[in-house]
């Protein structure tokens, strides 16, 4: 067995309730999955949380979003250490974007907060500024509605890669 996930499965339900809000700082999601435990394996882990995320309700996913940076800018006041270096890493491409590309990013980031109220969410794990950039261009065109469920599912594939990080540590 993983060793962080088999110290993670004997914790007391606060700490292992913790541990999780580096990977999505929805409470709801990491204590219903904190009350699952334990876990035989990281897929099992990765399962479990895919089906608490499916459960859960708008203002949890707010409470998560809150915890990201927007694109190329820097750590959100509500993000953990850990959560604003994983950010920093799944973001990296961001460093080497062009001028322009960030400044569109920039203004692009604060049209889409004004219009869904809420930070622009996408796994940006391996994706260039320009791809994101036209991805945040394209989800300006979607409701709210749609919005937020696609925002919500950029935040489960963002959990799912964060809880492997961890029990890789």
């Amino acid at each position: 067995m993983n060793p962080i996930l088999d110290r993670w499965n004997r914790a007391d339900a606060p700490s292992a309730i913790k541990s999780l809000l580096d990977c999505c700082a929805a409470r709801r999601w990491a204590a219903r999955l904190a009350s699952a435990r334990p876990f035989s394996s990281v897929d099992a882990l990765i399962a479990a949380s895919d089906k608490a995320w499916l459960e859960m309700i708008e203002p949890d996913w707010l409470e998560a979003f809150v915890a990201h940076p927007p694109i190329g800018e820097k750590k959100p006041p509500h993000a953990s250490a850990q959560s604003s270096a994983w950010s920093d890493q799944e973001q990296q491409q961001t460093h080497q974007a062009a001028e322009n590309t960030l400044r569109l990013l920039h203004e692009n980031n604060r049209k889409y907060k004004e219009q869904f109220g809420f930070t622009f969410i996408v796994c940006a794990t391996g994706k260039p500024a320009e791809e994101m950039l036209a991805i945040l261009d394209r989800r300006l065109e979607n409701t709210r509605q749609q919005e937020l469920r696609e925002a919500a599912e950029q935040q489960r594939q963002i959990t799912n890669i964060r809880l492997r990080k961890w029990m890789m540590q």
